[in-house]
């Protein structure tokens, strides 16, 4: 992939030598005094420091975010890219910066390639206001989001909005940006918390019903369905974004709780019969409900294993704590709302998350 046997680095090190000594030197000679940021956010593992050289195969390498104001973008974006084009150097650090775009319609990703041509660069020119309604649906880099703006924020975009780096700022905006949608508002946080409690109590008695009636590939599904909320449960309480599928486990193993966690959370997972599985589960409801009891944020609920109701299943009964959290919900557009949350609690379709205007539209019509 390198052009010299360089060894792989982070991808963002490398957008930010990439932008250091090639990018920002012909932006200064041949734009002479235009204010900009530059960033590596949005998609790529780089984004959120879980690239490997795997990664080096398909849209990764050189690439960079710049911004301007909406009419500095309109009047230069075109030009900048067409001068890119032509002054970039065909590699940096050993890395091509030129990306051939595949034929293939089923693979249509760009992949880095020397060329004797102008660059096809992965420099993208934005205003800021531009990128977030695209990547987020919100309305202004400089309003803070509204609840239901919130509620619409998948947090793998969350994510990839505030991860990454950014290496100039000379518009600031970019920044508070950034520091504005680091994390939820207090009330938007507890609302969070208690949906994802009540998404484990409506399915954790389902792995002994599902076994009970011989449905035992039932049951493991449910197990790790709640192996699943469980870790989303971990990061949110450390106030950690979750990213999507991919780098989920990845994310939570960064957690202090990982390593207490994990030895349940893999017997529950591999678990051949419901007895185990609950067992496991139940080690893991625990652990997590003494963290939440920890955090201060209601009056502790006893964080033991209980059968569920009369049947023969041993359970944590998380609407307890969904409950607790959501009576210290003191924002009034939050108490008139279910406990369904914010759009990735709810669904997680990846056509659809990538909607953001269909998202914003969702969250608005909840009631």
């Amino acid at each position: 992939m390198t052009i010299s046997g360089a060894p792989f680095m982070p991808g963002v090190e490398l957008s930010e030598v990439f932008y250091e000594e090639a990018v920002e030197p012909i932006l200064r000679e041949a734009f002479p005094g235009l204010r900009h940021a530059a960033a590596r956010i949005g998609s790529g593992s780089e984004v959120l420091g879980f690239d490997t050289p795997r990664s080096a195969d398909h849209e990764w390498g050189p690439r960079l975010e710049i911004f301007l104001t909406a009419a500095d973008r309109a009047r230069h974006g075109a030009a900048i890219r067409h001068t890119l084009a032509q002054k970039l150097p065909k590699h940096i650090r050993g890395w091509p910066t030129h990306f051939e775009e595949s034929d293939d319609p089923l693979d249509p990703v760009g992949r880095m390639q020397l060329t004797d041509g102008p660059v096809n660069h992965r420099v993208a020119v934005y205003d800021v206001d531009e990128w977030l309604a695209a990547r987020l649906g919100v309305r202004s880099a400089g309003a803070e989001p509204t609840t239901r703006e919130w509620l619409a924020m998948p947090q793998q975009r969350l994510a990839e909005t505030t991860g990454g780096a950014v290496f100039h700022d000379g518009l600031g905006t970019l920044t508070d940006v950034r520091r504005r949608l680091e994390w939820y508002p207090g009330q938007v946080w507890r609302y969070l918390l208690a949906c994802q409690w009540q998404r484990i109590s409506q399915e954790e008695a389902f792995v002994g019903r599902c076994a009970e009636v011989g449905d035992d590939i039932g049951s493991a599904v449910v197990a790790a369905r709640l192996v699943r909320d469980l870790m989303r449960l971990c990061l949110l309480l450390e106030r950690r974004y979750a990213p999507y599928g991919k780098w989920l486990g990845s994310a939570f193993s960064q957690l202090p709780a990982a390593k207490s966690l994990k030895p349940a959370l893999r017997g529950a997972l591999a678990a051949t019969d419901h007895r185990t599985r609950e067992a496991h589960l139940c080690d893991a409801y625990e652990v997590v409900a003494a963290s939440q009891n920890a955090s201060g944020l209601h009056t502790p609920v006893d964080p033991k294993r209980r059968p569920y109701h009369s049947r023969p299943f041993q359970v944590l009964r998380a609407e307890r704590f969904a409950q607790a959290l959501a009576e210290t919900v003191t924002d009034p557009d939050l108490r008139t709302l279910a406990l369904v949350g914010s759009v990735d609690q709810w669904a997680d379709s990846t056509d659809l998350l990538n909607r953001p205007q269909a998202l914003q539209a969702a969250a608005r019509a909840l009631t």
